[in-house]
């Protein structure tokens, strides 16, 4: 997952700090040394990386830091903030319009995913705004780029306009623009050609596509994996076609992430989507705030809830709530709790949205096969045995013969119960909590360093 070496080390740095009643100056430079080493293996652009470390020691050394109740804590605030003013401060919505044909045109170098980038916005935009989309198919120099775009269409159940790969890609884009208003859709994607780099003659073609759309958004598509080229790619693209946002793909990927600390800070295009992952699914509003916070290792729970709202059935969730909090929890109910966790994506990947939790997602000792090794557990059981958990930990017998069933050691069938057993003590604790206790469990949910990035 990107930022991963860069969470780990920045709180290292930070760790430097933690429980010192004042600061010194060494302190400071020590941990902005950490800092600074740390962009650059990320592939920050090293003028961004100059600046950013000056704007925290400028901030870092005044005197109200350095006499801070707890100045460890309030450097951390200072990075946090400055991540977040790198990467824009805020999301940025795409510009579209409320009535007729809104149009975006795609753009990028080959490689960075452009295609299915066109099918994952396509879905997200009609989601979330309501629209029907057309994808224009105007890649006509890529092998096969045709038929990877209908055949994400396909799979999305939104249409595709092409003509081959014989025509002229700008008749393709105003035989399409009249095919959307035929239709009655309101939203177009072009899904216009790359190149492995950046060449007059493609720049001439999405000029005249641009003259011929008049788009509402020109979106690049940047490789998060290509570091601060990045930056380069988009300022080419942008003196051309004045870039309206970008599209960081493959932030799943092994990567350093210096082209999402780079681009918006060189350019000053704002990134407005992040390509979370290979699924048609994975693609999200890029948020300046919540992505710091992954960074720092503080977690994006806010990203979390929202995508548990959309994965999982709410009447469904709250079924299960209740079965939990009654005291009543048992096999069949866990097997649900899994499927719900599945629907959302890997564990690990989920554990990086909580607070505390990178360096744990990213440790050997999370592994998404053991979801699928306790749904074998279960299901080796009877029915009566899901129902009433008590069977199963008073014979062994019984957990003997589940183990071979399922083709696991009884100890992780032992491992199962200690954790069935776990949640139904925890959620009958949650029960007789009074309001107080809830919010003083709430408020452990932070950073390590017991940073909270609400408080201000």
């Amino acid at each position: 997952m990107a930022f991963e070496n860069l969470t780990s080390r920045f709180q290292m740095a930070f760790r430097r700090l933690t429980g010192k009643a004042r600061l010194n100056d060494n302190d400071i430079e020590e941990m902005l040394r950490e800092v600074r080493l740390s962009l650059l293996e990320a592939d920050v652009n090293y003028r961004v990386v100059k600046e950013f470390t000056e704007e925290i020691r400028d901030k870092a050394l005044g005197e109200k830091i350095m006499k801070g109740l707890n100045p460890g804590q309030q450097v951390v605030k200072i990075v946090n903030d400055e991540l977040k003013a790198l990467m824009g401060t805020e999301a940025v919505p795409i510009n579209l319009k409320d009535s007729g044909i809104s149009v975006v045109m795609l753009v990028g170098l080959q490689g960075t995913g452009k295609t299915t980038t066109a099918g994952k916005l396509a879905q997200l935009l009609r989601k979330n705004e309501g629209k029907n989309p057309l994808l224009i198919a105007a890649d006509i120099y890529r092998p096969a780029a045709i038929d990877q775009l209908q055949v994400v269409g396909k799979q999305l159940d939104i249409p595709v306009f092409s003509l081959g790969n014989e025509r002229d890609p700008r008749d393709i884009v105003k035989e399409g623009l009249r095919y959307a208003a035929k239709e009655a859709l309101n939203l177009v994607i072009i899904d216009t050609a790359g190149r492995l780099h950046v060449n007059e003659t493609l720049m001439d073609e999405l000029t005249d596509i641009k003259k011929i759309v008049s788009p509402d958004e020109i979106l690049l598509t940047v490789d998060a994996m290509t570091g601060q080229d990045a930056v380069n790619v988009a300022s080419a693209f942008h003196e051309k076609l004045a870039i309206t946002g970008c599209i960081l793909t493959k932030l799943d990927g092994d990567t350093r992430g210096g082209a999402a600390l780079s681009v918006r800070k060189v350019t000053g295009i704002p990134i407005k989507f992040a390509g979370t992952g290979e699924k048609l699914n994975e693609i999200e509003i890029f948020h300046p705030e919540r992505m710091a916070s992954r960074i720092l290792g503080m977690g994006d729970v806010v990203s979390l809830i929202e995508k548990a709202t959309e994965e999982i059935d709410e009447n469904e969730a709250m079924s299960m709530m209740e079965k939990m909090m009654s005291g009543s929890f048992n096999f069949n109910d866990l097997l649900k709790q899994m499927k719900m966790i599945k629907r959302m994506g890997a564990f690990s990947g989920i554990l990086k949205f909580l607070p505390g939790m990178s360096q744990l997602a990213n440790s050997e000792k999370v592994d998404d096969k053991q979801l699928v090794y306790i749904e074998a557990i279960i299901r080796s059981m009877t029915p009566e045995e899901r129902r009433k958990p008590e069977l199963v930990e008073r014979s062994s017998g019984r957990r003997n013969r589940i183990a071979r069933g399922s083709g696991r050691s009884t100890t992780e069938v032992n491992r199962l119960l200690t954790m069935l057993e776990k949640q139904q003590k925890m959620m009958r604790q949650m029960v007789n909590m009074s309001p107080q206790q809830m919010e003083k469990m709430s408020s452990r949910m932070t950073d390590p360093m017991g940073y909270d990035p609400k408080k201000k």
